[in-house]
C-alpha cells in the first residue's frame, strides 16, 4: 500500500458530470479542479492495493478539500492534469500529483463503474476527452506584427477570441485558430477592455506569452464550472524548456560542483558549476548556471544544500537530475508560474 497525502489548497469548486449510467453499468468520469494554499492540503491519500485495481482514493480528510468538492472514498483516479494515469506506475502518478503545486485537475470514476468497465474489456481512455489542457505561445513578432488580431463583443470586457494568420506568428506558436485569450504575459484579460488589450500587447515589445483555450477546451471547463489557468497548460510549444540529465559516474566522479546561491526571482537555489569538459556531466549537457529542480525524480524544493548533495549521492554511481537554465527560469518566473509548471 501506498500513501499519498500533498499539501495544497483549494479556492475553486469543480462541478462533476452527472452519475448517469448507461445499460452496462458504467458511469461516467468526473473532474475535479484543486486548488491550495501552502497550509492545506488535498486532504486523501492515495493507495495502491492488492485486492482493489487502480490508483485508490483513501482516507478522505472530514472537512477537507477533496471531501468538499466530493471524491469519494473508493473512485479510481484515471487523469492528472490532462495526462492518462490508470496504466502509470503507481509512484509516477504520484510525482504528477506533486508536481502540480498548488492545483491540480483531477479525473475520476467510482469505484463500482471502474471495476464494471474493466470487467467489460473497455478501454477507460476512451472515456476521457482527447485534450482538455489551454495552451501557453510564446510569439515573436515579425514584419508583418504577431501574425493574430483580437475580436471582442462590443461593449463587453475579458471576451477575447484570436484571428491567426496562417504560417504567422502566432500560427507557428501553436495558438489555435478561434482559441480565446486568457492571459498575457502572466496577466489574465478577464477586466480588459479591447483598447486596454490592445495597449498592453503595444506595449509588450517584440514578443508575448499568450495563454490561450480553443473553443472545445473552453466549453469543456465552462460548462463544467471549472476556471483555466495557467499551472494546467501545455507548455510543449514554448521555447524555453527543463532539461533531464542521466549521470553516469566516471572515474573522475561526475565533474561538476553544486552551489547554493540566491534565485533571481526570490528564495534560495542549488545551482551547477564548474563543469568539467569531457566528463559525465558536461557530456550530459549540463552547463555552468543550471539550476536543480530535482533530483532521481523528487523534487529538491525546500531542501538546502547538505540534503540536496544527500540526493545525489543516494545512488553511488548514477543520478538523473531535473534542471532548468537562466533564461528559461526567468522566462517561467515572468509570466507568474515559477517552478508549478515545471
Amino acid at each position: 500500500k501506498f500513501e499519498f497525502n500533498p499539501k495544497v489548497g483549494i479556492d475553486n469548486p469543480a462541478l462533476t458530470l452527472t452519475e448517469d449510467t448507461d445499460g452496462e453499468g458504467v458511469g461516467e468520469p468526473r473532474f475535479y479542479l484543486l486548488t491550495k494554499e501552502n497550509t492545506e492540503t488535498f486532504g486523501f491519500c492515495l493507495h495502491e492495493e492488492l485486492v482493489c485495481p487502480g490508483h485508490v482514493i483513501r482516507q478522505l480528510e472530514v472537512g477537507g478539500v477533496a471531501q468538499r468538492r466530493g471524491l469519494q472514498d473508493g473512485d479510481r483516479l484515471l487523469q492528472v492534469n490532462g495526462h492518462f494515469v490508470d496504466d502509470m506506475d503507481h509512484l509516477r502518478v504520484v510525482q504528477k500529483i506533486k508536481a502540480s503545486g498548488n492545483q491540480v485537475l483531477l479525473a475520476v470514476l467510482d469505484g463500482d463503474s471502474y471495476e464494471a468497465a474493466k470487467s467489460l474489456g473497455r478501454d477507460l481512455s476512451q472515456m476521457l476527452p482527447d485534450d482538455i489542457r489551454p495552451r501557453l505561445c510564446h510569439v515573436t513578432r515579425d514584419k508583418s506584427g504577431f501574425g493574430f488580431s483580437v475580436s471582442c463583443p462590443e461593449g463587453t470586457k475579458g471576451t477575447f477570441q484570436l484571428s491567426v494568420l496562417q504560417d504567422g506568428p502566432a500560427d507557428r506558436a501553436g495558438v489555435p485558430p478561434g482559441s480565446w485569450l486568457l492571459e498575457l504575459n502572466g496577466d489574465s484579460v478577464k477586466s480588459y477592455s479591447h483598447t486596454q488589450l490592445t495597449k498592453k500587447l503595444k506595449q509588450s515589445g517584440n514578443k508575448v506569452t499568450l495563454l490561450v483555450a480553443s473553443s472545445a477546451v473552453e466549453e469543456f471547463y465552462r460548462l463544467r464550472g471549472l476556471r483555466v489557468t495557467a499551472a494546467l497548460a501545455d507548455t510543449s510549444r514554448l521555447p524555453f524548456k527543463v532539461r533531464e540529465l542521466h549521470l553516469v559516474k566516471g572515474p573522475a566522479g561526475y565533474g561538476f560542483l553544486l552551489k547554493e546561491d540566491d534565485c533571481s526571482s526570490g528564495g534560495v537555489g542549488q545551482f551547477l558549476w564548474d563543469v568539467d569538459a569531457g566528463l559525465p556531466a558536461e557530456q550530459a549537457g549540463m552547463r555552468e548556471g543550471d539550476r536543480v529542480l530535482a533530483v532521481n525524480g523528487e523534487s529538491i524544493e525546500g531542501l538546502d544544500h547538505e540534503k540536496t548533495v544527500g540526493r545525489i549521492r543516494a545512488h553511488e554511481h548514477q543520478v538523473t537530475l531535473l534542471v532548468i537554465d537562466p533564461a528559461a527560469d526567468e522566462f517561467f518566473h515572468s509570466v507568474g508560474l515559477g517552478d508549478v509548471v515545471l
